[in-house]
């Protein structure tokens, strides 16, 4: 069969586009399918590393020396004008405004829904993943089989960031600088050991008196996973080396403070099946041998009110 010659371009056309949309699809599952990309866990040994989770308020993405959040329910700071004018600390839904409210649907689907649920929690997490990567599918070809080629055969037209270039440039709101004392080191330090071991223990009743509820929700999620796999970390004889504020500062009503904290604590991962002792009884780590971690602990509280743990960062 001879090919004419206006039927060939159409093809490479045909071909291109193809691409176009199988290389963003394919990116897209991908990321569906993934695990997580934050193991909510008090030790940093645990599942070999760690990272950073939780929220900030306004300064949830500022750049303060340690990893950045890869997960958090605060939406990016609102900002404020040149002329002043403080804009709100937080943006979007009611929920995600306020930290003690943050994660508590989460919190409460991990802790109640998934817990005990055994294979069939792993079946519905199973849907629910399939369900995502079809949404994932459907909103990729919409946005590829309507407006999202209508650049390929136009000569070029106006950026649309001409306009914002343009624009003064917008201050973000940061919230006001304060300072906090010896006493409130000794809280942090106090909850960061109560936290550990409560996590040591599988104790979300004792984590739940310590954290926001965003916290919470990140933590009994790695607890049901731990469950379903049939380990337990193991996190006990926690000792603070040093502990130090780096900032601190004040959203409204509520009240931010980051410490720098390194330590050494006894950690490990073993099978909940078995017992101390048989050979297959430890999955990773030394019960016998302390290791030591670094990380910056942020702390959030209402005025006057008593501080609990909103935010975890690797150093």
């Amino acid at each position: 069969m001879i090919m004419s010659r206006q039927s060939a371009p159409h093809i490479r056309l045909g071909r291109l586009l193809e691409w176009r949309i199988l290389v963003p699809l394919f990116f897209c599952i991908a990321l569906a399918l993934a695990p997580s990309l934050a193991e909510a866990r008090a030790g940093s040994s645990f599942s070999g590393g760690g990272s950073s989770f939780g929220s900030r308020g306004t300064r949830s993405f500022d750049n303060n020396g340690a990893a950045p959040l890869s997960r958090s329910m605060t939406q990016a700071p609102s900002a404020t004008s040149p002329l002043g004018g403080a804009a709100p600390a937080y943006g979007g839904s009611f929920f995600s405004r306020h930290p003690f409210l943050s994660g508590l649907a989460g919190g409460f689907l991990g802790s109640m829904l998934f817990s005990g649920m055994g294979g069939f929690g792993h079946m519905f997490g199973g849907l629910l993943t399939l369900l995502i990567v079809g949404l994932l599918i459907f909103f990729v070809f919409r946005l590829f089989s309507g407006r999202g080629f209508s650049f390929a055969g136009a000569g070029g037209g106006m950026p649309r960031s001409v306009g914002a270039a343009a624009a003064p440039r917008l201050q973000q709101y940061r919230g006001h600088d304060t300072t906090v004392g010896e006493a409130d080191l000794t809280s942090f330090q106090s909850i960061h050991g109560a936290v550990q071991e409560a996590w040591g223990r599988s104790d979300l009743g004792r984590m739940r008196q310590m954290m926001t509820p965003e916290m919470l929700s990140y933590f009994s999620e790695e607890l049901t996973r731990n469950t379903s796999q049939g380990v337990q970390n193991v996190v006990s004889d926690v000792r603070l080396l040093k502990g130090e504020i780096s900032e601190s500062w004040e959203e409204g009503d509520l009240q931010y403070a980051t410490a720098y904290l390194r330590w050494s604590a006894v950690d490990y991962v073993a099978r909940l099946d078995r017992s101390p002792g048989q050979p297959d009884y430890l999955v990773s780590g030394d019960p016998k041998v302390p290791i030591e971690a670094e990380e910056v602990w942020t702390f959030v509280r209402r005025r006057d009110g008593n501080w609990l743990l909103s935010a975890i960062q690797q150093v």
